[in-house]
């Protein structure tokens, strides 16, 4: 990449991830970058364009350090490939290095969407979506239960990412309500504790729609 375009994309991220697309200008954008305030019409169109271009990097950078499935092979069975997703997603969106504020502008685009927000559906969150649905879709036919299984399926994938969320976008008051023994940045405790819960729910689940 070159190397304005990547000083662009870092300085955005920061100043994106703090104060929103709305409220970031492209003046302290280019100060942080330090380049001409001309360079982002020249590298990405206008400032709309440099935040596709940042939400882009950010998601590509964050998928390839922790892949959904953290590298487990084709013979790895449905709990460990959701146990593996979970876990990468919850680095991917607490680590503060891929880079720092890839959690905090993902939970910031979600929770007030740009018109940016239908192209990271599209190339973005889908294949994650996919691949998760994917898995729990697996796991709903070894419980014998074929009923519903498409929103079934889409319920059970909503409250998996949904858990993994609330622990970025819902991190202060978590923080203001944890017991003393508990961790937030304990990401392995914390991707047991939504697995196990996972797996009961979806089991459950299955199971009402056999009945």
């Amino acid at each position: 990449m070159d190397r304005t375009k990547a000083r662009l994309i870092e300085a955005a991220g920061e100043v994106f991830a703090r104060r929103g697309f709305r409220s970031a200008t492209v003046r302290e954008i280019c100060s942080r970058a330090g380049v001409h305030v001309g360079a982002v019409n020249y590298h990405f169109r206008d400032k709309e364009g440099l935040y596709t271009a940042v939400l882009d990097h950010s998601h590509q950078t964050a998928v390839k350090k922790y892949p959904p499935d953290l590298g487990l092979g084709e013979r790895a069975g449905p709990e460990e490939k959701l146990r593996a997703f979970i876990r990468s997603f919850l680095l991917r969106i607490l680590d503060e290095g891929i880079p720092a504020w890839h959690g905090k502008l993902m939970a910031r685009e979600i929770a007030d969407p740009t018109p940016a927000l239908d192209r990271v559906v599209q190339s973005s969150i889908r294949p994650l979506y996919t691949y998760l649905s994917g898995i729990v879709g697996e796991m709903i036919r070894q419980e014998g239960s074929a009923e519903r299984e498409e929103s079934v399926t889409f319920l059970c994938a909503m409250s998996i990412v949904g858990q993994c969320l609330h622990h970025s976008t819902g991190k202060h008051v978590m923080t203001a309500l944890r017991p003393a023994d508990f961790d937030p940045a304990d990401i392995e405790r914390i991707t047991d504790h939504i697995a196990c819960f996972s797996l009961g729910g979806i089991r459950e689940t299955a199971r009402a729609g056999k009945a």
